[in-house]
């Protein structure tokens, strides 16, 4: 009989190791976290269950700064892991790099397929984006008509430019009608061509919140519109799917406003369009980049120290949980002998140095009273000094004097004969009241 080759333990974790690793590389799974664990050296570790099993996890700290979830045991996830082996135990693992919450992270996931889908139909192109009008007098907003988002819209327009028509297509954006309605009201604005650009959009919210704007029907209304489309959705670190599809991208509701009733509004589409053109770059090439990285990863990742580092750090933590436990019993034995010192020392009653510092409580209390109202004093012929300043160089002190403030039509203020013709009506403003006069004569100063 020929003699069998035989394996040394760590050999044989090796091995398994290895073999988890090159053939099921990463995988994403949901399950419910237990046992967690922060560690001192920032790396997190628990247990992810369903049902019927659990496996152990660990998540290191250079992927934890990244997770915008707090995670805490019973709450349900959904994790992007490589499958692994803990030599020293042989204990299977998962090493977690990505961790959202389970709603969310579904959520983001049918997000990204659907970018991507969208993508490669070319509905986010540069190429097919129209630019603003240059001249906009009627702006279309398809919003709710009772959220914040419309009153922000129309308190801008009003401030900005009053001459600027709007109409309003009321729709809901949020819940499982919102998608159909904003589509709808879109495609009306369409066939109604009454405006010369529309504003889609909402307020801020959760990501489910804003989901209906990353509906399938809603981007392809969007990118079917024939009017040029503002998407406005949320806030600005929000992004939504009609953002990449609309012909222009508003950070807010307010700031969707101010691109169509002011005179920035061509700058203000130019810039968007080279920030666009920015992200789409910077995008592209991060995923080219990401794609390079993980393929060197995995030709490198048996030799890359990186592991063997994380497998030390993985021991370094379970010695020093270990540790915690030995210095929180040894801190119960030295508590207990302090209590039994302090009722030694409550024997002798320091009254005499407890009456001592509260006589020094007293007189610190009292100069603190004194110097802040020494402050509020001065503060107050400060500010007395400042209004009696600011009403010298008012306006009205200037009209009160006897001087007057003349106004066209147009509320402009009157500061040369150019600015009028004979019969044009002004409005003075006099001390106690306002004049309405007509020009009936203009005589220029002699030379």
């Amino acid at each position: 009989m020929s003699n069998p080759h035989v394996l040394q333990v760590s050999q044989l974790t090796q091995k398994v190791r290895f073999m988890l690793e090159s053939e099921l590389n990463t995988v994403w799974l949901t399950g419910e976290i237990s046992n967690f664990i922060a560690a001192s050296s920032g790396h997190w570790y628990l247990s992810l269950k369903d049902q019927k099993s659990q496996v152990r996890c660990a998540m290191f700290r250079g992927n934890n700064r990244r997770v915008r979830i707090q995670p805490r045991n019973g709450q349900q996830v959904l994790v992007r892991a490589k499958v692994s082996l803990y030599e020293p135990r042989g204990d299977f693992q998962l090493i977690i790099e990505q961790m959202e919450d389970a709603g969310d992270g579904l959520l983001r996931q049918q997000y990204e397929q659907l970018k991507a889908q969208l993508s490669q139909e070319g509905l986010f192109d540069l190429a097919r984006k129209q630019p603003l009008p240059e001249n906009i007098t009627t702006v279309g907003i398809v919003t709710s008509p009772t959220g914040a988002a419309i009153q922000d819209i129309l308190a801008v327009v009003s401030r900005r430019n009053p001459l600027l028509n709007v109409i309003i297509y009321p729709c809901l954006v949020q819940g499982e009608q919102a998608s159909a309605q904003i589509a709808h009201s879109i495609m009306r604005a369409n066939q109604r061509m009454e405006c010369d650009v529309l504003i889609v959009g909402r307020g801020g919210g959760s990501l489910e919140d804003l989901w209906c704007f990353n509906e399938e029907n809603v981007v392809r209304a969007i990118a079917a519109s024939q009017l040029p489309v503002i998407s406005a959705v949320g806030h600005e670190i929000d992004t939504t799917l009609s953002d990449f599809v609309a012909d222009t991208r508003a950070p807010t509701p307010s700031a969707a406003a101010e691109l169509v009733s002011g005179e920035l509004a061509q700058m203000m589409a130019q810039q968007q369009q080279l920030v666009q053109q920015l992200r789409t770059r910077l995008q592209t090439n991060i995923i080219r980049w990401q794609e390079k990285l993980n393929h060197l990863s995995h030709r490198h990742q048996q030799c890359h120290p990186v592991q063997k580092l994380q497998l030390k750090q993985q021991q370094v933590d379970e010695l020093n949980h270990r540790l915690l436990r030995v210095i929180e019993q040894q801190k119960t034995i030295t508590v207990n002998q302090v209590e039994r010192l302090s009722h030694r020392l409550n024997q002798v009653n320091p009254m005499k140095q407890v009456k001592q510092w509260q006589e020094l409580q007293l007189s610190l209390h009292s100069r603190l009273v004194n110097t802040t109202k020494n402050q509020l004093d001065s503060r107050k012929a400060e500010f007395s000094h400042v209004i009696e300043q600011l009403h010298l160089i008012s306006p009205l002190a200037t009209i009160a004097r006897g001087y007057s403030v003349t106004r066209d039509n147009s509320d402009k203020i009157v500061r040369t004969i150019e600015q009028v013709n004979v019969s044009d009506g002004l409005s003075i403003q006099v001390n106690d009241g306002m004049i309405n006069a007509t020009i009936t004569d203009i005589k220029p100063n002699s030379k």
